[in-house]
């Protein structure tokens, strides 16, 4: 089963993350398909989707955990 997640990347202390799609099991910072976005929760907060991709692996069955929801929502919100 596919899921749509974070992966962190970036110093210490100073988070980063990706939006990939990978497989459940796979570990947090493993494997993954493809990124379909990108999270930075510091300074200006900057987010950024590629929503064609985003939406056409909901389609595929690919399942957000809520945290990736969460963000999407604020995203689509922002345009």
């Amino acid at each position: 089963m596919l899921r749509i997640k974070l992966t962190r990347i970036g110093k210490k202390h100073q988070p980063q993350y990706r939006i990939v799609v990978t497989e459940k099991r796979s570990k947090r910072d493993g494997k993954y398909v493809e990124q379909v976005g990108f999270y930075n929760p510091l300074g200006d907060k900057i987010l950024s989707f590629e929503v064609d991709k985003y939406q056409s692996w909901i389609q595929k069955g690919a399942q957000p955990t809520d945290t990736v929801a969460n963000l999407f929502k604020k995203f689509s919100a922002k345009k």
